[in-house]
């Protein structure tokens, strides 16, 4: 490390200010599917994956252990984290945009980077989207993205199945390929705030190719083989470059955001870097020199791998000059898969929740408290640790307070800034806040309360009392969510359902205007559909 990195690194309390007199550059690295307890310096008596890159940023910053996304998924939990705003005020309350899905984010709202454009700042995406495009595909095409359907007959079958794993694309399908992916792909990351787009959009789903802005970078012409087909690799059959490795992925991403940010330090631009990775989340598409690292199994060695690609990124901002003057944050947009072979994990003495109950996809804490921590020399006390209530959501008005401008009251609706808490504060920034599940079930924290108006996590193992119709915790005493107080506390129930409700008529929950929802929000518990009375008989 540069001395005089190290030295800023070093400053006692009292005397940490704002570092530069220039604002500083940003870069944002978002995991896909860490879960809290995958990180180490979170899970020190039960976390047996090193990660030694991301502990290293947490002993030279701010880790807090109360940090979340909007949602035990991903798209919706992107949204949030680049506009401030709950994504179930959008269409989106529930699942995930879908395979070649149109664009979540409006052309009119303010993100972290048409923000940072907006003070002069060189912006980039570089990574997994997943927010949708509008995709050139007409209703004719659409069909000829997949392998081609065969009657439903014992040869029909046998040929469905050799298409799902990867059959040859017919001329017909090949020549649509080319129509499509040969045009700009609009609505994309270039028209919500970034500069530079480099990515996969979503790595285990078509199509299988790198697109840079608003092209592909060269034209799919064939389905993914076999072996690319199973096992926590590609999920969704579609186009695919010739000879596409999934291994290539994670590396490529690297060296496209070292090579942003040394061109925008050689060029004194300011930058944003928004970086989301595409691990560890599936395809497990390891490389190499990574497998078998762990000792625990494939998901573990991908941990370890994100871990040294997000270390060579740190390094080379080091060796770039722009580190002392540079805002690092790192989180996950949801809690560890539990199809990677978790029950496994945990037998062998590594949990990746800790000690959360639920995994992705639940709105238990498992599902979206995650990894959340801050490195900002010379305003950040190193070695600090925040227990307070913090969200993604959180990131677009921090950036607007360090710009000291202010947000409109259409933007950020639901963001606070960390601020406070980032030059040693330790007071609340933020009472409430509210987490969903792949289902569109909230989570909603007020103070150290959380209340679940469901039985079950509304993720993809439900689980849960069913004779109970909604939960309430106290985390302070009970962070494994194990005593569901609801039945003794009928009153606190009726004021965090009001709370909900609130959050949701009022269109925001900062002080403002009032906003509207994009779409009628959908209230839990859902009321039963009323019984259809017999008819009499004549």
């Amino acid at each position: 490390m540069k001395a005089s990195l190290l030295a800023s690194l070093l400053l006692l309390p009292f005397a940490i200010t704002f570092a530069a007199d220039a604002k500083p550059n940003i870069l944002v690295i978002l995991a896909d599917d860490l879960g809290f307890g995958d990180v180490q310096c979170n899970n020190p008596e039960r976390g047996k994956i090193p990660t030694p890159n991301i502990d290293k940023l947490a002993a030279q910053g701010m880790r807090f252990t109360d940090g979340h996304s909007s949602s035990g998924v991903c798209s919706p939990s992107r949204y949030t984290l680049l506009t401030g705003r709950y994504h179930w005020r959008t269409r989106l309350q529930r699942s995930i945009v879908g395979v070649f899905g149109e664009p979540l984010i409006a052309p009119d709202r303010v993100t972290i980077g048409t923000l940072a454009k907006q003070q002069g700042y060189r912006t980039a995406c570089i990574g997994k989207w997943h927010l949708g495009w509008d995709w050139p595909i007409t209703k004719e095409q659409r069909p000829l993205l997949t392998p081609s359907k065969q009657p439903d007959d014992e040869a029909g079958k046998r040929a469905n199945k050799a298409a799902a794993a990867g059959a040859v694309a017919t001329e017909q399908q090949i020549a649509a390929w080319r129509d499509i992916f040969s045009k700009p792909i609009p609505g994309g990351p270039s028209t919500r705030g970034f500069d530079l787009y480099f990515g996969t959009d979503i790595p285990n789903w078509p199509p299988f190719c790198f697109i840079e802005n608003d092209r592909t970078l060269g034209i799919p012409t064939d389905f993914l083989p076999r072996e690319s087909m199973a096992k926590n690799q590609a999920s969704n059959q579609g186009p695919a470059l010739k000879g596409w490795k999934l291994e290539g992925i994670l590396p490529a991403l690297g060296d496209r955001t070292i090579r942003f940010i040394d061109e925008a330090v050689q060029k004194k631009e300011p930058f944003l870097v928004y970086m989301p990775l595409t691990s560890p989340h599936t395809p497990l598409a390891v490389n190499t020199e990574w497998k078998d690292k762990s000792h625990l199994n494939l998901f573990a060695d991908f941990v370890m791998e994100t871990d040294a690609v997000v270390g060579r990124v740190l390094d080379a901002l080091e060796k770039s000059g722009a580190a002392e003057n540079t805002l690092v944050i790192f989180t996950a947009d949801n809690g560890c898969a539990p199809y990677i072979g978790v029950k496994d994990l945990e037998q062998m003495g590594h949990y990746p929740s800790g000690p959360l109950r639920g995994y992705k996809a639940d709105a238990w804490e498992g599902g979206h408290r995650v990894p959340f921590m801050v490195r900002w020399p010379g305003v950040v006390k190193p070695g600090s640790v925040c227990g307070q209530l913090v969200y993604q959501a959180d990131f677009i008005r921090t950036f607007a307070d360090i710009f000291d401008v202010k947000l409109p009251d259409n933007a950020g609706e639901d963001s606070f800034s960390l601020l406070p808490l980032l030059k040693g504060g330790d007071k609340p920034i933020r009472e409430n806040a509210v987490s969903a599940s792949i289902g569109g079930i909230p989570g909603v924290r007020s103070g150290s309360w959380k209340y679940i108006p469901a039985p079950g996590s509304g993720g993809w193992g439900s689980g849960g009392d069913q004779s109970q119709p909604v939960q309430l915790y106290n985390l302070a005493e009970d962070i494994g969510e194990t005593k569901n107080l609801a039945a003794m506390m009928p009153e606190k129930v009726a004021e965090m359902k009001a709370l909900l409700e609130k959050l949701i008529t009022d269109g925001r929950s900062t002080p403002g205007a009032l906003q509207k929802n994009d779409v009628e929000v959908v209230r839990y518990p859902r009321p039963e559909a009323p019984k259809r009375k017999a008819k009499a008989k004549k």
